[in-house]
C-alpha cells in the first residue's frame, strides 16, 4: 500500500469540510490515501472575542505546531486567519481556486442590511465588519459573537439576534445558506473584506519529501494566489493583525490587477481608502512565459510584484494618516 498522507486541520465543522475538499484533490492528484488528523487550537478553545484574543495566529499556532512535530503532513488553513510573516520551517505550498470573498448577512425576514431599523441587533466578532456596519447602518447594534456556523445560525432563527453577518465562502463549503434564512451577499467594492477571505492555504514542511510538494502544488490557482499575495501585502504593510479594522480584495484577471483597500476607525467615523489597477502578466518565475517581456511593467514574477503593489498601498495609507485612524 502507498504511504497515507496526513492532513491536520482544525475540528469544526467548517475547517473538517474544507479540509476534506483539499484532501480529495490532493489524493486524486498524489494517487495516495488522505486521511485527516483532527488538532484542537486555542481559538476552538477559548470562548474570548476574537479581538482580545489578538488574532494573530490564534487558530494556526497549535496546528503549525503539530506538522512541525510530524503529527501529520501538512495543513489546510482559512488565509484569512493566517498571519502574514512567514512561519519558519513551513512553506504555503498551494492556494487553491477561491470561493466567493463576499461576507453574506442573514436575516429571517429578508430585510436589506441598510434598512434594518433602530435597535435591531446584529451578531458579529469581527472588528471590520463592525465598523463597516456603524458606516453602512449606524441605527443598529452589534453583539459579539464567537461559535460555528450552525450556532450562529441558530442565534437569529431563535430571534436572540436579528440577524448575523457570515462569511459567503464558509456557507458555500457547507452546502449553502439554508432555505429558512435569507442571505443578501455584500458587494466587495462598498465592502471589501479580510484579506484572503474565500482562499485556503495549504501548507507543509520546507523538508518535505519532493513528491509531496510537487502533488500539493498541482492543487494552486494562480489567479487566487496572485490576488491574495497583493491583499495580504496590504496587511503586512500596514502592521495590522488578521482580525484588525481593514477590508482588503484584489482581482487578478484578463491580465489586469485589481486591488481595492480600505482602513476603518474602531467606531466605522473615519475611515481610508485605497484603489490600484495595473496591467500584470506571465506565470511563476521559470515557467512558460514568465520570462523576459512576459510582464508589460517589465516583471517576470506576478507574485513578486502583486506583494510591492500591496506594500505600496499600505505605505500610501500610512502616509494618509491610517495610523491614526485605525490605531
Amino acid at each position: 500500500m502507498k504511504a497515507v498522507i496526513r492532513l491536520g486541520t482544525r475540528r469544526s465543522a467548517l475547517a473538517t469540510a474544507q479540509s476534506q475538499q483539499v484532501a480529495d484533490a490532493l489524493a486524486a492528484v498524489a494517487g495516495r490515501p488522505v486521511e485527516l488528523v483532527p488538532i484542537t487550537s486555542e481559538g476552538d478553545v477559548s470562548r474570548a472575542s476574537l479581538s482580545e484574543l489578538g488574532g494573530r495566529g490564534v487558530f494556526a499556532t497549535r496546528l503549525r505546531e503539530a506538522l512541525l512535530a510530524g503529527e501529520c503532513d501538512l495543513l489546510v488553513h482559512s488565509l484569512k486567519d493566517l498571519p502574514t510573516a512567514p512561519a519558519p520551517g513551513l512553506v504555503i505550498a498551494a492556494t487553491p481556486a477561491r470561493e466567493d470573498a463576499r461576507d453574506v448577512v442573514l436575516t429571517r425576514d429578508g430585510t436589506p442590511l441598510h434598512l434594518l431599523r433602530s435597535g435591531t441587533v446584529v451578531g458579529t466578532g469581527s472588528p471590520r465588519r463592525i465598523a463597516q456596519l456603524a458606516t453602512r447602518n449606524p441605527r443598529v447594534r452589534t453583539q459579539d459573537l464567537r461559535g460555528n456556523i450552525d450556532s450562529r445560525m441558530k442565534r437569529v432563527r431563535d430571534g436572540e439576534l436579528d440577524a448575523v453577518i457570515l462569511a459567503a465562502a464558509g456557507l458555500a463549503r457547507l452546502g449553502g445558506h439554508p432555505t429558512d434564512l435569507v442571505g443578501e451577499p455584500l458587494g466587495l467594492s462598498e465592502w471589501p473584506t479580510a484579506p484572503g477571505q474565500g482562499a485556503l492555504a495549504v501548507e507543509t514542511r520546507e523538508d518535505a519529501d519532493d513528491g509531496l510538494r510537487e502533488a500539493i502544488a498541482r492543487l494552486d490557482d494562480l489567479p487566487t494566489r496572485v490576488a491574495v499575495t497583493a491583499e495580504r501585502a496590504v496587511l503586512a504593510g500596514l502592521d495590522a493583525g488578521c482580525h484588525a479594522p481593514v477590508g482588503v480584495h484584489a482581482q487578478w484577471r484578463d491580465g489586469i490587477l485589481r486591488v481595492r483597500a480600505v482602513v476603518y476607525s474602531p467606531d466605522g467615523s473615519q475611515r481610508l481608502g485605497a484603489d490600484r489597477s495595473l496591467v500584470l502578466r506571465g506565470g511563476y518565475a521559470g515557467e512558460p512565459g514568465s520570462g523576459d517581456g512576459a510582464d508589460a511593467a517589465g516583471d517576470a514574477d506576478p507574485i513578486a510584484r502583486a506583494w510591492r503593489t500591496g506594500d505600496d498601498i499600505a505605505h500610501e495609507l500610512l502616509d494618509r494618516g491610517a495610523a491614526e485612524v485605525a490605531p
